[in-house]
């Protein structure tokens, strides 16, 4: 079984090994689209012997947010013929099933499913995790987050088109589309992984937005005061549960694949 990932980077050093570390046992190449990354990032992408990078082009010149929603929609196509699945993850992002990815994985490919919607979990911890945790087996408590809910994992050579929606929250695949029966797969969202963090991140991320993604509001969050962080952080430690619960999956979800 061969499975490709495709995701963009930005300065991402402090995230990187955590990702490699979940993904590293399932994917056979990393295609990378760095974002004229000035940190660490591009020396760790180099270090790795199975990753391709490439430079994301700005398609849309006074936008991040759509130049990427037209690269998601389209950069995967090279991988038909080439691997049985292809996975779309930001950084941040780690798909998880309760039995290993590349177990569910051939188990689908077995039951000829072809694309494979993922329940978010907002992930949160006081602080950010040290170096050579595994963040799925340690850091397992989180709050459900349907707005997150993403089609992240699907056969390149069942789909034609998958057409993103902005961020990848909505897809409209074209092709042969086959669902699993029951959502068992999960992404795990680590962005709150201490507030210091995610106001030096957000920091960062605003010099990204062109003038087309303020226009829309597109990354709104990234100019939040750190007293609006922290009264979210104290809601995200409210609603969390271990994600890995039977209290998590009797959750309802609002799954934007499933008709009502």
């Amino acid at each position: 079984m061969t499975v490709h990932l495709y995701t963009k980077v930005w300065n991402e050093e402090e995230m990187l090994p955590f990702f490699f570390r979940h993904y590293d046992p399932l994917i056979n190449r990393y295609i990378i689209y760095d974002d004229g990354s000035t940190d660490n990032t591009l020396k760790l992408l180099a270090a790795h012997d199975r990753v391709e990078v490439r430079r994301f082009v700005r398609t849309h010149p006074t936008s991040l947010v759509l130049s990427a929603q037209q690269l998601n929609n389209s950069m995967w196509k090279e991988s038909r013929g080439k691997a049985d699945w292809v996975i779309i993850a930001a950084v941040d992002e780690h798909l998880y099933h309760p039995a290993g990815l590349k177990w569910y994985l051939r188990a689908a490919r077995c039951l000829r499913i072809t694309a494979i919607p993922a329940l978010a979990f907002q992930m949160v911890a006081d602080e950010f995790p040290s170096p050579d945790e595994y963040l799925v087996k340690i850091r397992r408590y989180g709050a459900p987050l349907d707005e997150y809910n993403k089609l992240s994992i699907f056969n390149p050579n069942a789909v034609s088109e998958t057409h993103y929606t902005v961020g990848r929250h909505g897809a409209a695949f074209e092709g042969r589309i086959r669902y699993p029966k029951r959502d068992r797969l999960l992404l795990f969202h680590y962005k709150f992984m201490g507030l210091d963090y995610v106001l030096r991140r957000y920091a960062s991320l605003r010099s990204r937005l062109g003038a087309t993604d303020k226009r829309n509001r597109w990354g709104y969050q990234y100019n939040f005061e750190r007293e609006v962080l922290e009264n979210e952080f104290a809601e995200l430690r409210r609603t969390a549960v271990d994600v890995t619960s039977a209290q998590a999956r009797r959750l309802i979800r609002k799954k934007w694949w499933r008709p009502a």
